[in-house]
């Protein structure tokens, strides 16, 4: 099944926030990553401060009923500028990687793509873009899920 779930991005503030969320919705992080253990794919961490390498690269939050809402810590370089308008993504996780495919080529016609769609280290086949709108889309496929 098709799920669509929401990514929020911070500028070093993640785990307090998602903290606060796990205080207010209840449950257990179903991911906790931080940028200090990122694979070499994944950027040059080696000019991260330690404070940066500390940072969260990923972490999720079920809540309710099959949704997830995830974050991470834009850090150095690698992040960018975070603004008002990027600082979220949608991601939407997709029965196989035919329907990633698809979603993701559709989504980013007229858009911006960030991270084509690959296999990443913790198993998912997973992209990035900015569609023609301004709208961040993470595409994702797990085959466990």
């Amino acid at each position: 099944m098709s799920k669509l779930n929401i990514y929020l991005n911070f500028p070093g503030t993640a785990e307090e926030a998602f903290n606060f969320y796990r205080s207010i919705f209840g449950g257990d992080f179903a991911a906790v990553m931080r940028w200090e253990h990122a694979p070499d794919d994944c950027g040059d961490t080696s000019a991260l401060s330690e404070a940066e390498k500390k940072a969260i690269m990923h972490i999720a939050l079920p809540i309710g009923d099959g949704n997830v809402l995830m974050g991470a810590d834009w850090v150095g370089e690698m992040g960018g500028q975070l603004n008002q308008g990027n600082n979220f993504s949608i991601s939407y996780n997709t029965h196989s990687k035919d329907e990633a495919d698809r979603v993701f080529n559709a989504l980013s016609e007229g858009g911006n793509i960030i991270m084509p769609m690959a296999d990443m280290f913790w198993g998912s086949y997973w992209g990035l873009l900015t569609d023609k709108f301004g709208i961040q889309w993470m595409v994702d496929y797990h085959p466990e899920n």
